[in-house]
């Protein structure tokens, strides 16, 4: 303690935004004996953590470079089995730890690390960006050996598994490119696919395309060459890998990975909200600004809540934990928010390859080798592994069939300079006005997103931002040879014309739906036409266009707004349908109901399992009988419910029911049959009386540790909690076939810009990762009922609520 108490007596510890916000004076506080005390190499000075009464740790440290060394030693400290996960997968190195049914995977994620010049790297995030990324991964370190000093300290999962944490370097975290939100290339297989099977009318059924776009075969591309599981090492590389296998990690490996059917498509729309609300739209003059990303559910929680501060910086919000700095949030000037913004990153190239050589493929009219590199791949009870990674001049080869002479590559703006997801906000964290920021999201990468941004002064703005992929005279909607013909022209930043400072409205939302303006010039910068539908962003534009003194209090409660928007066009399908009186009481139930997907509806469970399970199918069925013959109705059936049934497209469902309103009676008999077996799989969930059923009783939330199938301990599961809404509400709550929420905003914020200490937050199910901590699952209650919590900033503030203080101090040379 000597160290620090040097320090406190100096009245110089930390600086003005450290004790306070960034325009305040220091505060001196009375010294507090430290609850926890570490020795940590590499910090010049000691660094002061208050965790708060919610478990969000507040940094304070005298130099940036030890406020992220600290970052890097607390994010170990409470999530170290998580950060070490992370690593391992990215790089590929899981059969170091899980055995040999990992090699397929390991190999994958080798295919899609960043292997080009790091300086240029580097230099893409920043001038201080490889200094902040070493400090982080020496706190990191310093964390793990603390553990092997100290067995105590390492979390419960290495101790059940009987591996240990291994070291990481700064590269790490700029190379692991497989935990962006990729997924262009699924839908460009699926387009082809289905064309190469039923038909473009069948295609059209399939995927609404944004803007309207005639989908036309690439000149010189069979589809008859592309194979179903073309994308299979793709999906290994860039999809989270399955822990709860048997507990026999020596089993052969199968040949498409850690499942017996294969990894599953990523067809999970993972999106968010954000909105900013202008000083003349609130109730204190003073601009708000929300965001809820909708990722995973997971235990622990996706991201971290931090506050960083140290000399010239002081910011507050969550990131990935593996990540330094923060990607939403304020930095006592501004703040700012992301949602996906659909930038098309991805594409498939096919190759022709050389007769006697399945090593060389034809480009630019002659055969041009692929670049091979051969790793070790390392395994647990067993002998290394050869791999051998083949690269052309697009990108990893994931497919090979030399029978047929092809091979198959994935080009990716994200495996460019830059590109390493989010690693773009440590220049955001610096920007002090809008202008700064908006400049600064030119060197975003990956993945597009749409920045919103709020600033003290009164400014709100939207921007997009992430590289795009220059493509003359073609548009991406389907893979296309590799022979020279389809190259990009480089990367460029979204248009400006679409961007907007303080928006007449005097708000500006976003919920991932097509939302270029009017005029945007699609040929000259084609952005992408995969959009989620608009129904989220109406619903919020429905509220904020109608109040005139929005509070943080009415944001939070937007962001738990649970009315289908998209179900009041569904519903309008039952105006003027006669049901038969066996299904008269179901009918009127949501005739009558208000669209609100709350937790004690009845016609919520209802509408769900109709318009999910038994609506949609019926519709897609009655279209195809007269889009294909009788034989193949199944068939294109099954891949159109194959490739929604993580991701279902409300429009076309609402297109259907609109284009049946010229056949009454075709459309009765449809209403009629799909009613009738929704309401039997209903009463076979819920029971026969109707009065009981409530959509909380199927529809619900119960995290689980990625290891919770192997260890079958208590602390892997949380219990079960009901949930509201549906995929389609503002509060995104997407389940699986069991009604089990797995998609959602378990993180969420609203800042009130100017006050700082007045915003609010949540991240469930708590901020910690270790089972023994307090802040473990202390969230999951307020989370479940959609509350928020104070997110304090000021050193007043945080001194308040502080309940444990942790000092780092330099370790003995």
């Amino acid at each position: 303690m000597a160290a620090y108490e040097e320090y406190e007596k100096s009245g110089t510890y930390g600086n003005g935004e450290a004790y306070a916000n960034a325009n305040e004076e220091p505060m001196e506080a009375e010294p507090k004996e430290a609850d926890e005390e570490y020795p940590v190499a590499g910090l010049t000075a000691p660094v002061e953590i208050l965790v708060d009464d919610h478990g969000v740790p507040h940094l304070y440290a005298r130099t940036r470079s030890d406020v992220f060394l600290a970052q890097g030693f607390d994010a170990a400290r409470e999530r170290l089995f998580q950060l070490d996960l992370w690593r391992r997968r990215g790089l590929g190195r899981l059969s170091e730890a899980f055995g040999e049914r990992f090699v397929a995977r390991d190999r994958a994620a080798r295919l899609f690390l960043y292997r080009g010049d790091m300086r240029t790297e580097w230099e893409a995030y920043g001038a201080d960006a490889e200094d902040v990324a070493t400090a982080f991964t020496e706190g990191i370190n310093a964390f793990v050996r603390l553990c092997e000093e100290r067995p105590e300290l390492l979390p419960a999962e290495f101790r059940e598994l009987g591996h240990r944490p291994a070291l990481w370097e700064p590269r790490d975290i700029a190379v692991i490119r497989s935990h962006g939100l990729a997924g262009n290339a699924e839908q460009k297989v699926a387009r082809a696919l289905t064309l190469r099977d039923h038909g473009p009318a069948v295609e059209d059924l399939r995927r609404v395309r944004e803007p309207a776009r005639e989908v036309r075969v690439p000149d010189g591309l069979d589809l008859s060459l592309i194979p179903d599981d073309v994308l299979d090492v793709y999906r290994l590389a860039t999809t989270p890998a399955d822990l709860t296998l048997p507990d026999d990690l020596t089993a052969p490996a199968s040949p498409t990975g850690d499942t017996p059917d294969g990894p599953r498509p990523r067809t999970h729309p993972e999106g968010s909200n954000n909105w900013v609300i202008g000083p003349g739209r609130t109730a204190t003059g003073r601009p708000l600004l929300a965001n809820d990303p909708h990722r995973a559910i997971t235990l622990p929680s996706l991201r971290r809540l931090v506050h960083l501060s140290a000399p010239g910086l002081d910011a507050v919000g969550a990131g990935e934990p593996v990540l330094p700095g923060l990607s939403i949030g304020h930095n006592g000037h501004l703040a700012f928010g992301l949602t996906i913004f659909s930038i098309d990153q991805e594409d498939l190239y096919v190759y022709e390859t050389a007769p006697d050589d399945p090593g060389s493929y034809r480009y630019d009219g002659r055969w041009e080798p692929m670049r091979v590199v051969r790793e070790q791949v390392h395994v647990a009870g067993s002998d290394p592994v050869e791999v051998e990674l083949r690269f052309t001049r697009h990108g990893p080869v994931v497919r090979e069939d030399p029978a047929r002479r092809t091979a198959f590559a994935v080009r990716a703006a994200w495996l460019a300079p830059g590109g390493a997801p989010y690693l773009g906000s440590l220049r955001l964290l610096q920007a002090r006005t809008a202008d700064a920021f908006v400049g600064a999201l030119d060197h975003w990468g990956a993945p597009g997103e749409n920045m919103v941004y709020a600033a003290a002064d009164g400014t709100i703005g939207w921007r997009p931002a992430g590289a795009v992929p220059v493509r003359p005279g073609w548009d991406g909607l389907l893979p296309v040879p590799g022979d020279g013909r389809y190259e990009w022209a480089g990367l460029r930043p979204p248009d400006r014309t679409a961007a907007l400072r303080n928006p007449p409205q005097g708000w500006f939302a976003s919920a991932n739906e097509m939302n270029l303006p009017d005029g945007f010039p699609h040929e000259r910068c084609t952005i992408g036409f995969d959009w989620d539908h608009r129904f989220r962003h109406d619903r919020i534009a429905e509220v904020l266009g109608s109040a005139r003194a929005m509070t943080v209090e009415d944001c939070v409660r937007l962001q738990g707004d649970t009315v289908n928007a998209s179900a009041r066009h569904v519903l309008t399908s039952l105006d003027g349908y006669r049901p038969p009186p066996r299904l008269a009481a179901a009918t009127a139930l949501l005739r009558s109901w208000n669209c609100d997907e709350t937790v004690s509806s009845a016609a919520a469970a209802l509408y769900q399992v109709w318009s999910r399970r038994h609506l949609r199918p019926a519709l897609l069925r009655h279209a195809l009988s007269a889009l294909v013959p009788p034989e193949a109705v199944d068939g294109a059936l099954a891949r159109l419910l194959t490739d929604e049934e993580l991701g279902a497209d409300v429009r076309t469902d609402i297109n259907l029911l609109h284009a049946l309103r010229h056949d009454r009676a075709g459309l009765d008999r449809l209403l009629t049959a799909s009613l009738d077996s929704a309401l039997r799989e209903v009463r076979d969930l819920l029971g026969e009386d109707m009065s009981r059923w409530r959509w909380g009783a199927l529809h619900h939330a119960a995290p689980a540790h990625p290891l919770a199938g192997r260890l079958r301990r208590s602390w892997t599961r949380l219990g079960r909690r009901e949930r509201p809404g549906s995929g389609d509400t503002v509060l995104s709550t997407g389940y699986d076939a069991g009604f089990t929420q797995d998609l959602g905003a378990s993180f969420r914020v609203v800042v009130d810009v100017g006050d700082w200490d007045r915003s609010r937050a949540m991240n469930a199910p708590g901020q910690s990762g270790r089972p023994d901590s307090p802040h473990w699952d202390d969230l999951y209650e307020d989370w479940a009922h959609d509350r928020a919590f104070p997110l304090h900033y000021s050193r007043a503030a945080v001194e308040a609520h502080a309940r444990t203080r942790i000092v780092l101090v330099p370790a003995p040379a």
